[in-house]
């Protein structure tokens, strides 16, 4: 049997206001092909399908249109768990529709953990799948009046552990024939690396979990959550796929990746990366306003002929003009998506951040607290509580 794991599709998402419509609808046209080809009988998709809790039209035709298409082919069965950024209830509306076409969706975590437990039996082989979605605090958690933020944080991480451990125990319980048993996640877990479009995340001690909080009965732990590809805690068991597309800059300088189980008489005998295509060509030229028009020319595209996407960031004074860089930029097919200065944010207070910022899409609130937080002269390496408290308030409001 083979068994892709994938997450982080982000359908939807826009980078510095452009949509990604076009590299989104090449990668679910390559996954559909690579399924076929590569005899995929199982997909795991662990969490955000969609960029937002709202999605569009659009992104729902695609989510949609693939999963239909992919009825017809060699995949038998499909699983998807909601991430942070997916809507519970847009993702669980259809999902006794999808169940009719072998594909089974958890929005949010259930009340029965048995609900999120699955047996799956394809050519004779069986294969035991613990689908868990993102675990919200208010899902899995129930809040005492009077309790300290260490209490808080402290029963959330047992809470997020104790969900694990009741799913690997209803997977044994129907596991007869010593089936290899996958557990789906979608979370941050200690050790991982994150990019630049991570915004959702903190990186902290907020309730995380680490490669050996989870339970050593799963054969696999299929993550998502975090956009870079990588192992956790150095067990292979444990992997995030990363997200199949560039989502930020700051994710220009490695592979985009699915990962690829295969089994055999009821062991996974395999775990392989594969490296998904770049799409679309991204750059990002650093230096000044001539060495970077300087650089213009190497700017190419590739076979799926999408308009390079390009950031600049400037080493010269914020004062210079680069209506000279954006002249120059007309003569090319890419486009300059973003400029800015390599020491624009020690330049910058937040009056000046604010004023200048052509669009609120373009401000990180935990950067614009940090700044705050220096312009008041207040230290938050020495003020621990209060910068896991800003984020405990921000994941709440942003999981709303």
């Amino acid at each position: 049997m083979k068994i892709l794991h994938t997450a982080d599709w982000h359908l939807g998402h826009r980078l510095h206001d452009q949509s990604q419509f076009e590299e989104q609808m090449l990668f679910l046209n390559w996954i559909e092909n690579y399924i076929i080809t590569q005899k995929i009988e199982v997909l795991l998709i662990s969490g955000d399908i969609f960029d937002s809790g709202s999605p569009s039209n659009q992104s729902l035709e695609m989510y949609y249109s693939f999963l239909v298409k992919l009825n017809n082919t060699c995949c038998k069965s499909i699983i998807i768990t909601g991430g942070n950024h997916d809507s519970p209830g847009t993702l669980n509306a259809p999902k006794h529709i999808l169940n009719a076409l072998s594909i089974k969706v958890i929005g949010k975590a259930t009340e029965d953990i048995e609900d999120e437990v699955f047996k799956l039996n394809i050519e004779n082989e069986e294969l035991i799948i613990a689908a868990v979605p993102y675990l919200r605090d208010g899902d899995i958690r129930r809040a005492v009046a009077g309790e300290s933020f260490e209490d808080l944080t402290d029963k959330y991480k047992t809470a997020l552990i104790n969900h694990y451990e009741s799913a690997a125990e209803e997977c044994k319980k129907i596991n007869i024939n010593t089936a290899p048993v996958i557990a789906m996640g979608h979370l941050f877990a200690t050790g991982g690396s994150v990019s630049d479009s991570e915004q959702n995340i903190y990186v902290g001690t907020l309730g995380h979990i680490g490669a050996k909080d989870f339970p050593t009965y799963f054969d696999y732990v299929a993550l998502g959550h975090l956009h870079r590809p990588q192992i956790i805690g150095g067990n292979e068991k444990i992997q995030y796929s990363g997200s199949p597309n560039i989502l930020s800059f700051s994710e220009i300088n490695y592979d985009k990746k699915i990962i690829v189980l295969s089994t055999e008489n009821n062991k996974i005998i395999a775990v392989d990366a594969i490296i998904v295509p770049n799409f679309r060509e991204f750059y990002r030229l650093s230096g000044t306003i001539e060495e970077c028009i300087n650089l213009f020319p190497t700017i190419t595209s590739n076979s799926f002929g999408l308009n390079p996407w390009v950031e600049i960031v400037l080493k010269e004074d914020h004062t210079i003009n680069t209506d000279d860089l954006k002249k120059e930029a007309e003569k090319y097919t890419f486009e300059i998506l973003k400029i800015s200065l390599k020491t624009q944010r020690k330049q910058k207070g937040i009056e000046e951040l604010l004023k200048e910022t052509k669009s609120i899409k373009e401000l990180n609130p935990t950067e614009v607290f940090k700044l705050k937080c220096e312009e008041m002269n207040f230290d938050l390496q020495e003020n621990p509580k209060i910068w896991d408290a800003f984020n405990e308030i921000l994941q709440s409001v942003k999981n709303q």
